[in-house]
């Protein structure tokens, strides 16, 4: 039989410990909460619990949200604007809408319903009383990502300003050595080649280097820690390269892994035996003796085996997180 699901998996792990022949004595929710540790744990220790993926996220401006903007000659390109209110600065970047400003750099924040100030034109426009102030990426570096991604490995270099990796600039290093030398691989090897973007690479790290980047997985976003008004303009993407939990609900096979069902079989049989042991040396009717702290006993042992040889045998290697 192959579980594929949540229920098939309860059902499974309540049979091997005996049920209906043997009444568990186990509440359903508590079923539920250990099939969930078992999830977590294996999704943590276990290889084939989590996935390495390229994640994309757009770099998007503030937003600021105004009543009756008109047109876009209201406030002149990268013109500072000031909340009188809340003080809060911010350079105008585009018209989204006839009623929403795209802005960057942004300091502060701004209050629903303040009024808007440009510095160069003088022209003074009220916030809309609901929504008047959007965080945009492109103002903190903060990228939101689900509570499935477990660790950041590295952030791709891309964006339109600011990458020395970039070779569509004329200027550019690796742009100058590809049409001046390329030729030369035509009438001999590689290797030539090979030594001459080593050194470039060199150069770049000791002078460039890679963006900095910090992750934790209590706080759901990436951060980059660079300046975002140079090294990118709204609408670039970043590429992050990330480590991934699996969702059972989308790969059904997750539910029939051997040490998920082992491993949440003798979850459930510790509390089982949890359960019993309040009512150790009771004697029921016909002189049987309850005693939880045996099934308790044996399901420690068990559990103590399988996270041994799950965290020994088929867990990842330790890596080191560069950012």
């Amino acid at each position: 039989m192959t579980i594929t699901s949540r229920q098939e998996l309860k059902d499974y792990c309540l049979r091997r410990l005996g049920f209906p022949v043997i009444e568990i004595n186990v509440d359903d929710d508590q079923v539920e909460d250990r099939v969930q540790d078992a999830l977590d744990y294996w999704n943590e220790y276990h290889f084939d619990g989590i996935e390495r993926i390229y994640l994309k996220s757009r770099v998007e401006a503030s937003v600021l949200k105004f009543n009756h903007v008109g047109d876009a000659s209201l406030f002149g390109m990268n013109e500072p604007i000031v909340g009188e209110t809340s003080g809060a600065k911010a350079l105008m970047y585009s018209l989204k809408s006839t009623t929403e400003l795209k802005v960057r750099h942004v300091f502060g924040t701004f209050l629903n319903g303040e009024t808007v100030t440009g510095a160069w034109s003088g022209i003074s426009k009220p916030l809309s009383s609901v929504g008047g102030y959007t965080e945009g990426s492109w103002t903190s570096g903060k990228f939101q990502v689900a509570d499935s991604v477990t660790g950041v490995i590295k952030v791709f270099s891309v964006g339109t300003a600011g990458s020395s990796r970039s070779s569509t600039n004329i200027f550019d290093a690796v742009y100058q050595f590809r049409l001046n030398d390329m030729y030369n691989l035509l009438s001999s090897d590689v290797i030539y080649y090979q030594q001459v973007k080593m050194q470039l690479q060199l150069l770049d790290d000791m002078f460039a280097g890679d963006r900095d980047i910090r992750f934790n997985r209590k706080q759901n976003f990436i951060t980059i820690d660079v300046d975002m008004n140079t090294v990118f303009v709204d609408g670039d993407y970043v590429i992050f390269e990330v480590y991934r939990a699996l969702d059972p609900e989308e790969w059904k096979r997750v539910y029939n892994d051997m040490f998920l069902r082992r491993y949440a079989t003798a979850l459930i049989k510790r509390q089982w035996g949890d359960n019993m042991k309040k009512f150790g040396g009771m004697q029921l009717p016909g002189g049987v003796t309850l005693n939880g702290q045996i099934i308790y006993d044996e399901a420690m042992q068990e559990i103590d085996k399988i996270e041994e040889e799950m965290q020994l045998r088929y867990s990842l290697p330790v890596d080191f997180m560069v950012g």
